[in-house]
């Protein structure tokens, strides 16, 4: 009788040793392709995307399309827009519809 209680204290034992050496890692979740990185709409964001646009478009020396624009000045396509729409208030820029191009 003994030894069955030994043998029951025992596999309780190790059944308690394996529940502690078990950890759960829990990985931080992906983020969700909603979640974009926020972009701050002011005066000076919007001049230096400007500048970013100009001197993309001033080194191809071509029209470009949206896309190829952020491409080549190495931001995204809202930063691009951005730019955009300050290099057309000032008349620096021209557009066949769907590429731009200095003006």
């Amino acid at each position: 009788m003994a030894e069955k209680k030994a043998t029951a204290k025992k596999a309780t034992e190790t059944k308690a040793a394996a529940a502690k050496k078990t950890t759960t890692v829990k990985k931080a979740a992906a983020p969700k392709a909603a979640e974009k990185a926020v972009l701050a709409v002011n005066a000076e964001n919007a001049g230096f995307k400007a500048g970013d646009v100009y001197q993309a478009l001033a080194a191809e020396g071509k029209a470009l399309t949206v896309k190829e624009i952020a491409k080549a000045a190495k931001i995204s396509e809202e930063e691009t827009l951005l730019g955009l729409g300050w290099l057309f208030k000032e008349g620096k820029l021209a557009n066949d519809g769907e590429k731009v191009t200095l003006a």
